[in-house]
């Protein structure tokens, strides 16, 4: 049986990615409101209901109202929004997160698409909690740069209408309230709100999530390789996994650590780099914001949920 598969809001930059990451596929059929109902509210709770998969390419208040408008109990949902991200019934839509993450979306009716800044802090802290070499309250910073595109079709028309005009650097979120923060949290297993101050560079899509430690003040202070191990253990045999650990190198620099490495790929790779001595690590996540960030994670997701569909 084909899968009818609905992208509510597939003209939005994320409905766009995952609409041509499945227009070729055979195992699914795209369903899609016909251009002069796209506003009409009854239209889309027609193709909500008809769908056995519907994903949500909306602002927060719509991918709500959009989840209201489902009437029956077979439609499931991936939701590319902010909306649902720590609610209660929702699956974290991170299958390499844990071991049993993956079986979770697989069965879920309602799976929450993560974030792209949350996503590769989550990956690289979690581990490290969850091993014990860094406490939950422990002071969390996160940094990094990402391509325009993360901001959505305002952002993408403002960086190309100005080309080479545009900032080349751009910091963000400077009330230090970004809306990822519950999400970062929750399942990098914190105690405590990170402080986090991303920014935005003039190229369209990748990105570079950085978390440096001072891990001086810890009764115990672990080494480069506990953390380096820590993390490469956690994604160690995993199937189909998205997430690669690059080994522990001690370099000053590498060509290979810059934000569109992994553009069009669904691929994350971590590193860690320490100097034990100065009993400091820094972290690093690289991967495409529109790819493992946002579209390539759904599809990975709507994958998963197809096998039990």
């Amino acid at each position: 049986m084909t899968a009818k598969i609905f992208i509510d809001g597939e003209h939005g930059t994320t409905g766009l990615q995952i609409r041509t990451r499945l227009a070729a596929r055979g195992d699914i059929e795209l369903i899609s409101v016909p251009v002069e109902r796209r506003k009409d509210k009854a239209a889309r709770a027609e193709y909500l209901n008809a769908a056995d998969i519907a994903i949500l390419c909306l602002p927060d208040e719509a991918a709500r109202e959009s989840v209201s408008l489902i009437e029956n109990d077979t439609t499931r949902v991936i939701d590319a929004s902010t909306a649902h991200r720590v609610a209660g019934g929702w699956a974290y839509g991170f299958p390499e997160m844990d071991r049993d993450q993956a079986k979770a979306i697989m069965q879920a009716r309602r799976v929450a698409n993560p974030g792209c800044w949350p996503q590769g802090p989550i990956a690289l802290l979690r581990p490290l909690v969850t091993a014990g070499l860094l406490p939950a309250d422990f002071p969390v910073t996160v940094n990094g740069i990402s391509g325009y595109s993360g901001g959505g079709r305002s952002m993408i028309e403002d960086y190309e209408a100005k080309g080479e005009d545009a900032p080349e650097f751009l910091p963000y979120a400077l009330g230090l309230n970004h809306k990822h923060l519950p999400e970062l949290r929750a399942y990098a297993k914190l105690s405590r709100d990170p402080l986090m101050q991303p920014a935005v560079g003039n190229f369209a899509q990748g990105m570079v999530a950085a978390v440096p430690l001072q891990l001086g003040h810890l009764d115990r202070v672990p080494k480069g390789e506990e953390l380096h191990a820590a993390i490469a253990d956690h994604y160690a045999g995993l199937e189909e996994s998205a997430v690669e650990v690059a080994p522990l190198a001690a370099i000053e620099r590498s060509a290979e650590i810059e934000p569109e490495r992994f553009n069009g790929t669904n691929t994350m790779r971590l590193h860690v780099f320490a100097n034990d001595a100065r009993a400091q690590a820094l972290l690093l996540a690289i991967y495409d914001n529109l790819g493992k960030g946002a579209s390539g994670a759904a599809v990975q997701n709507l994958d998963l949920m197809l096998r039990t569909t």
